[in-house]
This record gives structure tokens, C-alpha cells and sequence, in this order.
């Protein structure tokens, strides 16, 4: 026999193979499918479109030759999550500045660097001594006043005394009590109290030191709560509202995202980079956050709703994912763009129609046009379809 004779037998033998492969092993026809093949051998008559479902010993169908049996749902209505990310500086809930308002020597310290202090607590005192004399001298120059005004006030009777003496003398009086009001707060003054609650900040003096007025002498910030400012697209306009859950992450290694809520909003949009600047606020009752530190901030917006599938429906084909779909009692295949994987489904774009049910189980046993059987995954049959998890 020649070399082309036994070239021919070869050949004839390899396709009748290759069509018992097809009519009768229900994986042949997605497999040849995904390569592309299984449309020209059904348009040259290899194959036909209906009979290797008919003809195959499906173990899915309810009987030999039978139509497929799936597990089919039709496809939930899911918003799509627009997530925005940027990132975001921290500030004190409340940041002041501690100087003193006079001139003087620092004679004692009421508080030590890190320190935790309550509003109104003596943070550094300076010498009083000159302040204490005048409070001393205005003391004595209101008593003296008050004397000569109860002196006139009792002549005044025998008329040896004129309204104006009267007059002069509580003026006298009432200008000894502004002095020594003006002389106590001036002694006040020594002694440089915190505004807030709040952590004492590195101390710039010691005891000993002379420091002028309005110079600092440390920072007290309450960090009870942290303030993240940063700044959104201005797309984002109108869709972030106050009390709007976000997401802030340290950028520090380990540091574990917290939760917060947006708590001011510009109200105009910067004209040079069209951004938004939002502030959210992110508690911090363990006190593991710090002023200046850097965070990414997350907010997940909902978007538009979309079609969501099972992940065990995506299908991915040589032309790119697919579902299949039970239309009229018959599998299609469907083209989909996936637009979020969640833990639960996959959101998807698709041309699927209001009554499509989407197949989850038994997909290894369809092909285009092909019948099909929708059942429900309880009893045996649950566990005949099982495999397909797998």
C-alpha cells in the first residue's frame, strides 16, 4: 500500500474518532468550542448542532438522551461600589500653642513632657514676687479709699462735707478697686495654665529659664479624636455627605484600617487641582494615633446598579468570560464584562433579558441551542450536580 493510501486511512480513521469523541463525551463539544472548531465541523457536516446532545450518555440528564439538568438563577440586582481612595494628614481634634503673656523667670514646672492634663492645670509658673507687692499696695490704697469715703459719708450730715468732696471720694474708692483688680490679674499672669485637656507636647523651658512674652513653651494637643484632611475629584461633588462612613488605614507598616465619618466639607472646589477638600474624623480611644501622622482614606460610594451571578457561572472562553443562560428551555452562551468580584457574586455587564436564568451548576454539559432541564439542588439530584463545585 502507498504512503498516501495509508495517509488517507490515517485521516480517515483520526475523524471517526474524533466524531464518536464528540457525540459521545459531553466535555468534547465546550472543549472544541473554546478552540474554535466545533462551528466549522458543524458547517462541513462532521457534526451536527443537536445530535451530540442527544446521542451522548449525559450523567447529568435525567435519562440517555435527555436534555442537560442545571441549576439556574435568574441574576440579582446588586449597586456596584465606586470606591474612592486618597490620602490624608491628621490633626489634633483640638492643637493650641501654650506661651505666657508676660515676661519672667520659670520658678516651677506643673507638668512633664506627655503628660495627659485637664483644662485649667498649671502647666509652668513664673516668679510673682514684684506681682504679689503690687496686689499688696493696691490692697492697701482700696482700704484707705474705702475709709475716707465712710468718713465723708458720716459728715456729710452736719453739712461739712460738699457733694463734691463725696463724689471724688468714690471715685477714689472705685479706682482703688479697678487697680487691684488690674494688680491681681497681672499676678494671674505668672502662672501659665492649659486651655484644654489634652497631652503636654515637649516642654521648651526649665526651671530657671527667662522667657519673654509669646514665647513658646510646648504644644497641647487633644487626640482624643483624630481629623484627617484630604481631597476627592470633583466628580465626587454632591455624593459625599456629612456623616458618610470612611475607612482610615495608617500608612505605617501593621497599622490596621479604622472607621470614621466625614465631618466637614469645603464649600468650594479648588480652582487649580478641581478637587474637594473633606475632612473625616477618626476616634482614637486608645490613644495609637498622633497628629501629623499620614492615612489612606477609603470610601465606598454606591453606584449604579448591575447584574450579579454566582462566581461559579463565569465561564472564560477563547473570545474572553461568558455565562450560560436557559432561554426558552434552551442554553446560550452569553458574553459578560466583569465589573466587581465581591466574596458572594460577580458583577457583571451583559445583554441578558428580564426572564434569563443563569446557570450555576451543570455547565460542563452544555453547548449552544442545547435543551435543557432546570432543577433544584435538593435530594439527589443535588448530589448528582455536586461535582460540578469541584
Amino acid at each position: 500500500m502507498s504512503l498516501a493510501k495509508q495517509g488517507l486511512w490515517v485521516l480517515a480513521i483520526a475523524a471517526a474518532v474524533l466524531v464518536i469523541w464528540v457525540l459521545y463525551v459531553p466535555a468534547a463539544r465546550p472543549l472544541l468550542d473554546r478552540v474554535g472548531l466545533l462551528g466549522p465541523m458543524e458547517r462541513i457536516g462532521i457534526v451536527t448542532s443537536d445530535t451530540g446532545a442527544t446521542a451522548s450518555p449525559n450523567p447529568r440528564s435525567a435519562g440517555m438522551g435527555g436534555p442537560a439538568r442545571v441549576i439556574a438563577r435568574p441574576p440579582e440586582q446588586r449597586r456596584i461600589d465606586d470606591i474612592v481612595t486618597a490620602i490624608g494628614t491628621g490633626i489634633a481634634r483640638r492643637s493650641v500653642t501654650v506661651a505666657p503673656e508676660i515676661e519672667g523667670r520659670v520658678v516651677a514646672l506643673g507638668a512633664a513632657s506627655g503628660d495627659r492634663v485637664a483644662e485649667g492645670t498649671v502647666l509652668v509658673e513664673l516668679d510673682s514676687q514684684a506681682a504679689r507687692i503690687a496686689v499688696a499696695r493696691a490692697e492697701l490704697v482700696l482700704a484707705d479709699a474705702r475709709e475716707d469715703l465712710e468718713r465723708l459719708s458720716r459728715l456729710s450730715t452736719s453739712g461739712a462735707v460738699t457733694d463734691l468732696q463725696r463724689r471724688e471720694a468714690e471715685l477714689a474708692r472705685r479706682t482703688a478697686e479697678l487697680e487691684l483688680e488690674q494688680a491681681r490679674f497681672e499676678l494671674s499672669q505668672h502662672r501659665v495654665l492649659a486651655p484644654v485637656q489634652g497631652w503636654v507636647g515637649i516642654l521648651e523651658v526649665e526651671v530657671g529659664d527667662q522667657v519673654s512674652r509669646g514665647a513658646v513653651i510646648t504644644r497641647l494637643d487633644d487626640r482624643s479624636s483624630i481629623e484627617v484632611d484630604f481631597r476627592v475629584p470633583e466628580r465626587l461633588v454632591g455624593r459625599i455627605a456629612l456623616g458618610d462612613r470612611v475607612q482610615a488605614a495608617p500608612l505605617s507598616a501593621g497599622a490596621a484600617a479604622l472607621e470614621g465619618t466625614v465631618s466637614a466639607l469645603d464649600n468650594r472646589v479648588d480652582e487649580a487641582s478641581r478637587t474637594l477638600r473633606i475632612r473625616a474624623t477618626i476616634p482614637n480611644p486608645e490613644d495609637r494615633l498622633r497628629p501629623g501622622m499620614a492615612f489612606t482614606i477609603r470610601i465606598s460610594l454606591p453606584g449604579e446598579p448591575r447584574p450579579a451571578v454566582d462566581p461559579l457561572a463565569i465561564q472564560w472562553g477563547s473570545d474572553g468570560a461568558f455565562v450560560w443562560v436557559v432561554r426558552e428551555g434552551r442554553a446560550q452562551r452569553v458574553k459578560v464584562q466583569i465589573l466587581q468580584r465581591n466574596a458572594d457574586s460577580v458583577l457583571i455587564q451583559a445583554a441578558l433579558r428580564p426572564d434569563d436564568l443563569v446557570v450555576i451548576e451543570g455547565v460542563q454539559a452544555l453547548r449552544p441551542n442545547a435543551s435543557v432541564e432546570v432543577v433544584e439542588p435538593s435530594g439527589s439530584l443535588g448530589a448528582t450536580l455536586a461535582p460540578s463545585r469541584s
